[in-house]
């Protein structure tokens, strides 16, 4: 454990941001403590008005694809008055049903265990689907859209938020600043671009955003710095302090994050 540990007065100032004014409504320390990557809420409530999260029925159904430890579930239930179901291989639904019943919202998200190639659930039974910092691990399959969207509603829509290329790589090596850190997984990350074109051609939706994350650059590499003095967990502390390490010397050049939006044709 981190003996640096801020009050967590100063964590929610530090974590304050402009930006996400419906993030800064939780509790920073639950939200660092229980995190898996980037700051999710903040990715979240960026994907949220290109989703049209607010104009959904009152608890429309939602799938949240790679929950991690559900923290955007219950953003989603919180926010948006959500019918949630918060899917994820990693993390046992126990330990999730324990972090959302202590959220308050047992009642309208249902935790489940599942990976993103066998989901089981019924065709057209979902509002909208939702994933933030996953769809980059299973979703650049040629095959694996069409496949997810059958499980949306006619007119439905698919939201993702992923880490990024600014610009698509062409050749088989990184950028040259960036091979300190690159990792075979960094190959899933792609451009905008890349995203429209890969999900327009799948005919399954109606790409409707597809765009960059404006100095998102500088957002990761806070929530990097924070979790790399905060985190509870070493594993964590460390792979922050390895992932703002390559985000400090990239300065947006190369990496960042992208929001892709379909409706389901």
């Amino acid at each position: 454990m981190s003996d640096t540990r801020t009050t967590n007065d100063d964590l929610s100032d530090r974590l304050n941001h402009p930006l996400y004014p419906r993030s800064s409504g939780y509790d920073a320390r639950w939200v660092v403590d229980n995190q898996m990557g980037p700051n999710a809420l903040w990715l979240l409530e960026w994907l949220a008005p290109a989703l049209g999260l607010d104009a959904l029925r009152p608890c429309a159904r939602v799938l949240d694809l790679g929950c991690g430890r559900a923290m955007t579930s219950v953003f989603l239930a919180r926010e948006f008055n959500a019918q949630v179901t918060a899917a994820d291989l990693w993390v046992k639904p126990d330990d999730n049903a324990r972090r959302i019943a202590e959220a308050g919202f047992a009642d309208r998200v249902l935790p489940v265990h599942t990976e993103a190639h066998d989901l089981p659930f019924a065709e057209g039974g979902f509002d909208a689907i939702v994933s933030i910092d996953a769809y980059q691990y299973f979703g650049t399959d040629d095959l694996y859209l069409p496949t997810l969207t059958r499980l949306l509603k006619p007119g439905g829509r698919i939201g993702v938020v992923v880490p990024a290329l600014r610009e698509d790589i062409t050749g088989t090596e990184p950028p040259e600043h960036l091979r300190p850190w690159w990792e075979p997984d960094f190959w899933c990350f792609h451009s905008a671009d890349w995203w429209r074109r890969q999900w327009t051609r799948s005919g399954a939706v109606e790409v409707e955003t597809a765009d960059w994350l404006q100095d998102g650059w500088k957002d990761w590499l806070l929530w990097c710095e924070v979790v790399a003095e905060e985190s509870p967990e070493e594993f964590h502390r460390t792979m922050a302090r390895r992932v703002g390490e390559m985000v400090r010397v990239d300065e947006g050049r190369a990496l960042g994050f992208v929001r892709v939006v379909g409706r389901r044709r």
